[in-house]
C-alpha cells in the first residue's frame, strides 16, 4: 500500500448537467421531496463532498449491510457509490483508509484513453495517423508494409494484430506479427502502454505533465504514475480521485461547466463498440449490454453480455485483481471497487463482477 496525500479537494457546487429533471417519489408519499437528479460536482479546491442517503434514495438497507459485509470479505479495500454526483456510501476496510493510494491496474488504461482524445482535440495528433508517425519507423519487428497498417486507433482498441503472448513488453523484437491490424482482437499490454509515448511525442513533452495539466489538475484528482516494472506504468490514487474520474466519465466529459474532452465523437467512440471483433471493448473500455464478448489472454468469443446482472449501459475501467470503476448512466451511478483479488487473479473481468452487481442490483432495486 503506498500512502499519498489527498489533495485537497472539493468545495461544494451543485452544477446542472442532467436532463432528467426530479426522480419522482412513491405514488402514495406525495409530499415528499423529490431527489434532485442534477448531478453535483464537488469543487477542486476543498476535501468537502455532499451526500445522499440510502434512505432518502429508498434503497434496502439490510441488503446495503449484507453488501457491506461481502465487500470486506472479499478482500476489498475501498469501496464507493455516487448517486447524481453525490457519496451514498464510502467504506474502508483491512486497514484502508481514504487517503490510502492504490493502484489502478489496468483501469488505469482508460485515462490514457482519455488523454489521448484531448491530444486529438487540441490537433496534436489524429487517431487515424499511423503510429509510427509518432514512434519512429522499425518501433515493431514488422515489415514496413505491416506496421504502416498500424493506427494510434488500433493500439486504442487491442487491434494491432501483434503477438500478446509478450504481454508487457515495448521494444520492437518482441512486438511480433500475427495478422494484419484491425483484423485481430487480442487484449495486449505493449501497443496500449506505446499510447503514451505517442502523446508525448505528439506534445513534445512529457506524458505525466501533459496528463496532470490537462485531466489530473482540472478535476481535482490526487494520484501519480508510477513505473512498477520496465514495461508498465501503472497509475495509482485514493479512491475519491478514481471517483473523480468516473463522474467525469458520467458528464460525457465536462467536469461542472469546464469542458474537459469537447470532442464528444471522440467520446462517443471511447464509450461504444470500436470495433466488431469484440463489440465489448471501446477505446480501452469494457462495455456491458453487448450480444458477445472477448476477455484477456483468450481468442474465444463468448455469447451474451459481459455482466449479466448489471445494466446494460453500464461502462466499465477494469483492472488486475478486480480493480473497478463502473459507470452506469441511465441511473447517474459511479461506483468503485479497490483492493486484492476478490477470488482469485485475474485481468479484468471475474465472477465477482456479477456477484458484486447482483447484490447491488437488490440493493438499490434495480431487478
Amino acid at each position: 500500500m503506498i500512502k499519498h496525500l489527498l489533495v485537497l479537494i472539493s468545495f461544494v457546487t451543485l452544477i446542472s448537467c442532467s436532463t432528467d429533471g426530479m426522480d419522482t417519489v412513491a405514488e402514495n408519499n406525495p409530499d415528499e421531496t423529490p431527489i434532485a437528479t442534477e448531478l453535483y460536482f464537488p469543487s477542486t479546491t476543498s476535501a468537502e463532498w455532499e451526500t445522499l442517503s440510502e434512505t432518502e434514495l429508498n434503497w434496502n438497507t439490510n441488503t446495503g449491510t449484507e453488501l457491506q459485509t461481502y465487500l470486506e470479505e472479499q478482500n476489498t479495500k475501498a469501496f464507493i457509490i455516487l448517486k447524481n454526483g453525490k457519496i451514498v456510501n464510502e467504506w474502508y476496510f483491512n486497514n484502508f483508509e481514504a487517503d490510502d493510494s492504490w493502484y489502478w491496474a489496468s483501469a488505469g488504461k482508460t485515462l490514457t484513453a482519455f488523454t489521448v482524445g484531448i491530444a486529438q482535440e487540441k490537433g496534436y495528433l489524429d487517431i487515424a495517423d499511423k503510429s509510427s508517425d509518432y514512434l519512429g519507423k522499425g518501433w515493431t519487428s514488422l515489415t514496413k508494409e505491416q506496421e504502416d497498417k498500424i493506427t494510434i486507433e488500433n493500439q486504442l482498441t487491442m487491434t494491432s494484430g501483434m503477438d500478446e503472448n509478450a504481454f508487457t513488453c515495448v521494444s520492437s523484437d518482441c512486438l511480433n506479427y500475427i495478422a494484419d491490424a484491425g483484423n485481430r482482437w487480442a487484449y495486449h499490454n505493449g501497443p496500449y502502454t506505446l499510447l503514451q509515448d505517442v502523446v508525448a511525442n505528439a506534445t513534445a513533452t512529457n506524458y505525466n505533465l501533459f496528463f496532470n495539466t490537462e485531466l489530473k489538475s482540472r478535476i481535482g484528482m490526487d494520484g501519480f504514475w508510477l513505473n512498477t516494472e520496465a514495461t508498465n506504468n501503472v497509475y495509482f490514487s485514493t479512491a475519491k480521485s478514481m471517483a473523480r474520474f468516473g463522474l467525469l466519465i458520467l458528464n460525457n466529459g465536462t467536469w461542472a461547466e469546464d469542458p474537459i474532452l469537447e470532442d464528444q465523437a471522440f467520446f462517443e467512440a471511447m464509450t461504444t463498440s470500436s470495433q466488431n471483433l469484440n463489440p465489448a471493448y471501446g477505446y480501452l473500455w469494457w462495455l456491458n449490454g453487448k450480444s458477445t464478448y472477448m476477455l484477456p489472454s483468450s481468442q474465444e468469443v463468448f455469447n451474451g453480455s459481459l455482466i449479466t446482472t448489471a445494466p446494460n449501459d453500464l461502462i466499465a475501467a477494469l483492472g488486475k485483481n478486480d480493480q473497478k470503476l463502473y459507470v452506469v448512466p441511465s441511473e447517474n451511478l459511479v461506483i468503485i471497487r479497490l483492493g486484492d483479488a476478490a477470488n482469485a487473479e485475474n485481468f479484468a473481468l471475474s465472477t465477482f463482477d456479477t456477484d458484486l452487481w447482483q447484490l447491488l442490483s437488490t440493493y438499490m432495486g434495480l431487478d
